[in-house]
């Protein structure tokens, strides 16, 4: 049997199960969840399993490919159960990871492949106690645990991830990664970060741009180290301008003063980025990149950020050609579908106004969130004790003899206490860890003053929030924690040794959206006036929606979406009136009735453009 007899035995084995769900979804037996569970699974089983597994068939007609034996695949039962289909799921995605094993090309299977395994572990996942579930995924990658860690970029499709088991939010949370992913790369999938087919209809292009910035390094000489810069690969985070603006420079040439600061300020902006644009050489030697665990950062908004050395390859299976002076431990990949350095990112995220799926505008966001999750504290914490801790003479010696990943837990502690995942619970041994590290310290007043004041400069450092609000709450919990560590270290103290984890919040109503800053008043002195449609005009978003919201109202909900965005308040309409009806909507007092009633009618109308 050869590729293509195998591919068309997927297919038609795939064609099978999608009409035993569409028969399933229709019947008596499943509830409504199960029965959206089941409607997904087939609009995924067209779009992502059939489809791209047609095209490989006809790419492959008329070829003779030599294959192994290979597995057939279990035919459905005819009458179709949720177990039954659950179990032709599986079947069919063990199946298609073999094959994708057996064939790295072409690489429609993979994308197969990736698809079938996500909804195998999602309809199981969702049925079960997750047993099941933990059981397939280890299968699944044993089963693929013969294939190297990598990333490749289906042409004009999405990116082909293997192996890469470090999948995480831009907060540092983990997303359930797969052996097999496919990450959306044109932007347009409802199923960020991962493909759901939309690229073959809209017709999606990987090709890059010839207009794109030329590739070309640049030395930049200092009294200490030589900053190596390639505008080419720039992804325009700017994680350098904003971090050490006193090297970096936005709109002004030389883009690199060498010189402008500490030798080891310089070297931590430059490794901070997370393109690959930037390097440093001392002595003529270019310096080693850091060495990171392999990993995916879907970022907020922007690119995927790819740490650890994995390996990028294009179509055809070759090595991506790079700019020069560019990294192969970390680069960053397009996620917005608009770069004019495809695969890479070239910033065109910034002027598309790419968005990611918001929260609904009854989130409210923990502060985890809103200090920017796990990697934003890790950067103060860093900061703290590799700077500052060493060079103050009242608390250096107590950290004189720390762990290396000191940094790394004492983040974890604050992320998971202002309500982030229990990560240092989980990895560390959480509150009766913490206290051991305090007991019998003998700490003094001073000391524990300096440890606050401290890392609230840190804080400030890192580019963490400075609205009043979030510090508020920031300083609070570091007033706190700060008070009951040097309590519980003074002789002869007996405190509880099992404590739950605290969990920090906003301080009393001062909460993200509460208040108006006078800053931003001024910014609607000028606003045009609002134009309210006629009773028997239908109203639209652009003339008569967008115009109600004023841009304080806009800057108090960019943690949620963007009010000026007709995708983004279409999507969260139903929210909205509610918070507008309800008065809690904006949040320096409610919307006249004749307002509230036009974005009802709105919404009514079926919120037309």
């Amino acid at each position: 049997m050869d590729l293509s007899d195998e591919l068309r035995l997927l297919v038609s084995r795939a064609d099978a199960l999608t009409s035993a769900i569409a028969a399933l979804a229709a019947g008596p037996e499943p509830n409504e969840p199960e029965r959206q569970r089941f409607a997904d699974g087939q609009r995924r089983l067209q779009r992502s399993v059939l489809r791209p597994l047609r095209a490989a068939i006809a790419r492959l007609s008329g070829d003779s490919v030599a294959a192994g034996g290979g597995e057939a695949v279990p035919t459905p039962p005819a009458a179709a159960s949720v177990a039954s289909v659950d179990d032709g799921v599986w079947e069919l995605a063990r199946a298609a990871t073999m094959l994708r094993v057996r064939y790295e090309h072409p690489t429609e299977i993979q994308e197969a492949a990736a698809a079938l395994q996500d909804l195998t572990l999602a309809l199981v996942a969702a049925g079960t106690d997750g047993q099941t579930a933990s059981a397939r995924l280890a299968e699944l990658r044993q089963l693929q645990a013969s294939l190297p860690l990598g990333i490749q970029s289906q042409a004009d499709g999405p990116y082909l991830a293997t192996n890469v088991e470090l999948v995480l939010d831009w907060l540092g949370v983990r997303i359930p990664s797969r052996p097999q992913m496919a990450l959306c790369r044109c932007g347009a999938s409802a199923r960020k970060p991962f493909c759901d087919g939309t690229h073959a209809e809209i017709a999606f292009s990987g090709a890059k741009d010839p207009a794109r910035v030329p590739d070309r390094l640049d030395e930049y000489a200092g009294q200490q180290v030589t900053v190596l810069d390639n505008r080419g690969t720039c992804a325009h985070s700017g994680f350098c301008t904003d971090g050490l603006p006193s090297v970096f420079h936005v709109g002004r040439e030389p883009f690199v003063s060498p010189s402008g600061a500490r030798m080891d300020d310089i070297i931590a902006a430059v490794r901070a980025c997370p393109s690959g644009a930037l390097g440093h050489s001392r002595d003529g030697h270019r310096a080693p990149d850091p060495e990171r665990p392999a990993a995916v950062e879907v970022s907020k908004d922007g690119p995927y950020r790819v740490t650890g050395g994995i390996p990028l390859r294009d179509g055809a299976g070759q090595p991506e050609p790079q700019n020069r002076g560019a990294s192969p431990e970390h680069y960053s990949l397009c996620r917005c579908g608009h770069s004019q350095n495809k695969p890479f990112c070239s910033g065109r995220h910034w002027q598309v106004q790419f968005r990611d799926p918001h929260p609904s505008p009854e989130h409210q966001p923990t502060l985890f969130e809103w200090a920017g999750g796990f990697p934003a504290l890790l950067r103060m914490t860093r900061i703290f004790y590799s700077k500052h801790v060493p060079e103050d003479p009242l608390i250096g010696p107590l950290f004189a003899s720390m762990s290396p990943d000191h940094p790394e837990r004492v983040a974890a502690w604050l992320g998971e206490v202002f309500g982030g995942p229990k990560q240092y619970s989980e990895t560390y041994g959480g509150y009766p860890r913490m206290l051991s590290r305090h007991v019998g310290k003998g700490l003094t007043e001073a000391q524990r003053a300096r440890w606050v004041s401290l890392l609230a400069r840190s804080a400030d450092e890192a580019r963490l929030p400075a609205d009043p609000e979030f510090r508020a709450a920031f300083v609070a919990y570091l007033e706190w924690g700060s008070r009951l560590a040097l309590e519980n270290s003074q002789p002869g103290a007996r405190p509880p040794p099992q404590m739950p984890m605290p969990r920090w919040w906003w301080v009393c109503d001062a909460t993200p959206g509460s208040r108006i800053s006078a800053l931003a008043a001024a910014a609607d002195v000028d606003a045009p006036p609002v134009t309210l449609p006629s009773p028997t005009e239908a109203p639209s978003f652009a003339r008569h929606i967008k115009p109600l919201f004023r841009q304080m109202d806009r800057q108090s909900m960019t943690f949620a979406f963007d009010l000026w965005s007709y995708d983004d308040v279409v999507r969260h309409a139903d929210g909205i009136l509610r918070r507008l009806e309800a008065g809690t909507m904006p949040c320096d007092g409610a919307w006249p009735k004749t307002e509230v009633d036009v974005f009802r009618r709105w919404v009514d109308a079926g919120t037309p453009a």
